[in-house]
């Protein structure tokens, strides 16, 4: 057989090879990504469960994602965490074990979450501002404007408090959160705005307008304070949404160093919540965790 011979009868085989290799390659990424698709699904499965307060149906649906990627880190980390949330601790601490071993960081993640909880269970609604260095950030959460972006009531108010506190830190920056633009104009901008009407200077504040929801609130207020070298933050809301948005922050990285709120209504809201009353912070707190869960 001759030299050429052997060169075109290697390079055959070596296509069919190449072929064979990549009909297979291709086959397992269509299983691996079909198989990311099922654990997604029973997740936002056992998600709607809890919603609805069926925490046993939640937990077997975890319990079946969980089985079927059983080195899948996030899904660990979210089992440990609904677990916590429904009082299974059995099945929390059998979740952190795993976790422990499979990724250290994510299991560390997770136990941060449930300390976020438990802080932003801890805090009371209060309307009195605190003394804080330039170095914190006093961040204002949004609320959603009228059709024609005006401001409503539950934003002025919040505003309000945001203002006393600014005057109370005079060298802190302002963060303004909201997206959601009604007539053109962002919750963010309207917060601007107003704060700039009311004597505090256009150069101490940052505007955070894409968020359209608390979640995002945290996420993208964080980014901005980094980028500025901003190390903590007085979270600043309604009394019926001040521990939501402490624990979302703590999740997202940023250090809350204190909560304000406006006065309204906070005799109501006192009280601890109830673990049902905590599944909101449960869902918003592994939204933040994983953004893509």
């Amino acid at each position: 057989m001759t030299f050429a011979r052997r060169i075109r009868i290697l390079l055959a085989a070596c296509s069919v090879a190449l072929v064979t290799v990549g009909a297979v390659s291709g086959v397992a990424a269509a299983d691996n990504a079909a198989a990311d698709n099922a654990s997604r699904n029973l997740y936002i499965a056992a998600q709607a469960e809890f919603v609805k307060g069926d925490d046993i149906a939640g937990l077997a649906d975890l319990h079946r994602m969980v089985a079927a990627a059983p080195t899948d880190p996030q899904g660990l980390a979210l089992q440990a965490i609904w677990a916590d949330y429904a009082g299974d601790l059995v099945t929390r601490e059998m979740a952190f074990a795993k976790l422990n071993v499979i990724d250290p960081g994510m299991a560390a993640g997770a136990r941060g979450v449930l300390g976020a909880i438990g802080a932003g269970v801890g805090t009371a609604p209060n309307p009195f501002p605190r003394t804080v260095d330039a170095r914190t950030a006093l961040v204002v959460l949004g609320y959603g404007l009228l059709p024609n972006g005006a401001m409503r009531p539950e934003l002025i108010n919040r505003l309000q408090a945001a203002w006393l506190q600014a005057t109370q830190a005079p060298a802190s920056p302002v963060v303004v959160t909201g997206g959601a633009p009604h007539n053109g104009i962002t919750e963010a901008a309207a917060m601007a705005t107003w704060l700039i009407g009311h004597g505090i200077a256009p150069a101490r504040i940052l505007v955070e307008d894409r968020s359209g929801s608390t979640v995002q609130n945290a996420l993208f207020s964080t980014q901005i304070m980094r980028s500025h070298g901003i190390g903590g933050a007085v979270v600043i809301t309604s009394p019926n949404h001040i521990r939501r948005a402490v624990t979302d922050f703590i999740v997202a990285g940023t250090r809350v160093v204190g909560a304000m709120t406006s006065p309204n209504e906070i005799i109501s809201q006192l009280a601890p919540p109830t673990k049902p009353a905590q599944r909101g912070m449960y869902l918003d707190a592994t939204h933040v965790f994983l953004p893509n869960s």
